[in-house]
């Protein structure tokens, strides 16, 4: 990857099903613009890297550590590393922006998708 990219020219990765990613990653960091599918939900998991992130449409309902919350656009959340936590994703979908430190070195491995979401900005 370059400097400089747009989030149209990135092949999208299927993350869960009901959940697609277009990442950027660094030597530390990754930025993921993830898009979730009305009423998907990601099972409970945990994973060494924080993530922190913020709801740009849609709803969510986040349980992290054993709390939940109906997140709204314009929550955030942070997660520590280890950390379980799971997603519910209200009727309307969901497009989110989260970060991760360090990298999500995992990812590279997961199944490319090579098609346009109409929402991706």
């Amino acid at each position: 990857m370059s400097t400089y990219d747009t989030v149209g020219s990135i092949d999208a990765q299927l993350i869960w099903p009901g959940v697609i990613s277009k990442s950027v990653s660094g030597d530390q960091l990754t930025l993921a613009l993830i898009e979730l599918e009305a009423n998907a939900a990601v099972p409970e998991h945990r994973h060494a890297n924080e993530q922190i992130g913020i709801l740009l449409r849609g709803s969510l309902t986040f349980t992290i550590g054993g709390e939940s919350r109906e997140l709204g656009p314009g929550a955030t959340w942070r997660i520590l590393g280890d950390t379980p936590h799971d997603v519910r994703v209200g009727p309307e979908g969901a497009l989110l922006v989260e970060a991760f430190a360090p990298a999500r070195g995992d990812w590279g491995g997961l199944e490319r998708i090579g098609v346009e979401r109409p929402t991706w900005p």
